[in-house]
């Protein structure tokens, strides 16, 4: 189960760490929208590591 909640937080924060960067017109695909979407899944994977302790 703790790794199920792990890749979910995975998904979930690279998915809006993904979207953010639209919020100034830029598209999911440019350079500022792969880094914010790691930056994201690595929250999503810190969150979803406290979640399961």
């Amino acid at each position: 189960m703790d790794r199920k909640i792990i890749w979910l937080g995975l998904f979930v924060g690279s998915t809006i760490g993904g979207f953010i960067p639209s919020f100034w017109g830029t598209g999911m695909l440019s350079f500022s929208g792969l880094i914010f979407s790691a930056l994201g899944g690595f929250v999503g994977i810190w969150f979803g590591h406290r979640i399961s302790e």
